[in-house]
């Protein structure tokens, strides 16, 4: 299971980083949320997959199982709020980059290094 999800992160870094490279702004953004899902499955991975173990201990469960750590769980957490406030950020760039120039792709900026 842990080679699967690992290909799984490779295989999402690199379409955020294809993507992230395109000239359109809505594909940069596209990038940036696969970019944010990789690095969030890439930090579970590396705190290994414990199934059916709880984060917490109970009284009813002997000291001796392993448990799931759960500060991975947290740290997963706080970067999924902080990378939906980044999409946000640049989800309303974007919208005011439009409004601004009409144009969504960047090939189609007029040049300003020529205008003197």
């Amino acid at each position: 299971m842990e080679v699967l999800i690992a290909i799984l992160v490779g295989f999402l870094y690199a379409a955020g980083v294809y993507m992230i490279l395109r000239r359109s702004i809505v594909k940069f953004i596209i990038g940036i949320i696969l970019l944010s899902n990789a690095t969030n499955l890439l930090v579970f991975l590396s705190a290994g997959l414990t199934a059916g173990s709880p984060a917490f201990l109970s009284d009813q469960v002997s000291s001796q199982q392993e448990f799931s750590d759960p500060l991975p769980q947290a740290l997963v957490l706080t970067a999924v709020v902080i990378g939906l406030g980044i999409v946000v950020f640049t989800i309303a760039l974007k919208y005011k980059f439009f409004e601004v120039t009409g144009a969504d792709d960047l090939d189609q900026l007029k040049p300003t290094d020529n205008q003197k």
